[in-house]
């Protein structure tokens, strides 16, 4: 099933307009609501905007209490709507064939351009819960990475100096977003050393306690990409996707963007993620135990599970830098701006820099030496 969204006045492509967050005409400019797309998406069984928990942006130091937890419920991570996958479709402008992988749920038509959303890739089990759309257009991305790349100390003089962006693509990556739950225990023992002076003595004064912690732990939000394409370390360093602008998935909004769906569902990413949220919930609960000087382990326990997952398509600009025969690339937060990726360094920059350094340092100790005389 191809989706392609007509301008009422002219019958011209429309796409989604980060800027105005409508659907625009690129032909005569006029623009129209989400909620008015022609389209309309059967709404997810048993879901609603009504039935979601308040729930705030993830921080590994946002940790709720225990109430709040219990008033965390499980509901369903996708929409269900029927439908199948393919792999040819045709376009609806020019009726040319439109070729894609088994991974892409929206595309641009090769022939005639038309913005192109695949909407049976985005069916039963393949629906999204959740979408954060584009707020940040091409072109202030393109402006965005040309200001970050030339902002360089280290990078070459010329990595600026003329447009190589190869290519820049807006495309709905897809997430799962869990809400992770439990406790943690700890058992430990810990001083308190005093030193002291008494006439002719120095006195050494330990005391021990015995600590005990207990705490409940709720985690919201907590992002993993699902797909096998996407570098895990370039989508973790695009974080945090500010949830406040999600919004209750529609088809519209992937006009004019590439759009993949999951390749690994939610119990698969669940390793992962327990293991990052795990490292958060140790941290925290040795930050309750301070104040004293030293602290020994005798018994530690986390218990984390999952209340919810959701299936959600976040907003990122994939950049492709063409620079001395070499391909560079970068991934922007279609939201924030935030920039993430190895740019080329120039080895005479480094040196001057340690150079730089070392004689700061050089004529620091100088001074040092002149004023301990």
């Amino acid at each position: 099933m191809v989706v392609q969204y007509k301008c009422p006045g002219c019958g011209a492509d429309m796409q989604y307009d980060s800027r105005s967050k409508k659907l625009k005409c690129s032909s005569c400019g006029r623009e129209t609501d989400i909620e008015e797309a022609s389209y309309e998406v059967p709404d997810a069984e048993g879901g609603g905007e009504a039935d979601a928990p308040e729930l705030s942006p993830f921080s590994a130091n946002t940790i709720k209490d225990e109430t709040e937890f219990e008033e965390l419920q499980a509901e369903p991570g996708f929409g269900s709507f029927d439908g199948t996958a393919g792999r040819q479709y045709a376009c609806q402008n020019c009726g040319a064939v439109v070729i894609t992988t088994a991974d892409t749920a929206a595309t641009h038509c090769s022939f005639c351009g038309a913005p192109v959303v695949l909407g049976d890739r985005l069916s039963g089990e393949l629906a999204p819960a959740k979408i954060i759309p584009f707020t940040i257009g091409k072109e202030q991305a393109q402006e965005e990475f040309r200001k970050w790349c030339g902002g360089g100390k280290l990078t070459p003089r010329d990595f600026m100096t003329a447009d190589r962006i190869k290519s820049i693509t807006g495309m709905y990556v897809p997430f799962w977003l869990y809400d992770m739950g439990g406790t943690g225990e700890a058992d430990c023992t810990a001083t308190r050393v005093r030193t002291y002076t008494r006439g002719d003595y120095i006195y050494t004064e330990t005391k021990y306690y015995h600590v005990y912690r207990r705490v409940s732990m709720a985690y919201c939000m907590v992002p993993a990409d699902a797909s096998e394409k996407m570098d895990d370390t370039l989508m973790d360093c695009l974080e945090p996707f500010p949830s406040d602008q999600m919004k209750d998935f529609k088809l519209p909004y992937l006009a004019g963007y590439l759009a993949e769906k999951y390749n690994y569902n939610d119990e698969q990413l669940l390793p992962r993620v327990m293991k990052r949220v795990n490292s958060y919930a140790e941290a925290y609960l040795q930050s309750t135990i301070q104040g004293y000087t030293s602290v020994t382990w005798n018994r530690k326990s986390i218990d984390l599970k999952k209340v919810n997952a959701r299936y959600t398509l976040l907003p990122v600009w994939m950049v492709c830098y063409d620079y001395r025969d070499k391909e560079h690339v970068f991934a922007m937060n279609g939201q924030t701006g935030k920039i993430v990726g190895s740019p080329p360094l120039s080895a005479g920059r480094i040196a001057a820099w340690f150079t730089g350094i070392s004689a700061g340092v050089f004529a620091l100790l100088r001074v040092i030496a002149l004023f301990l005389r």
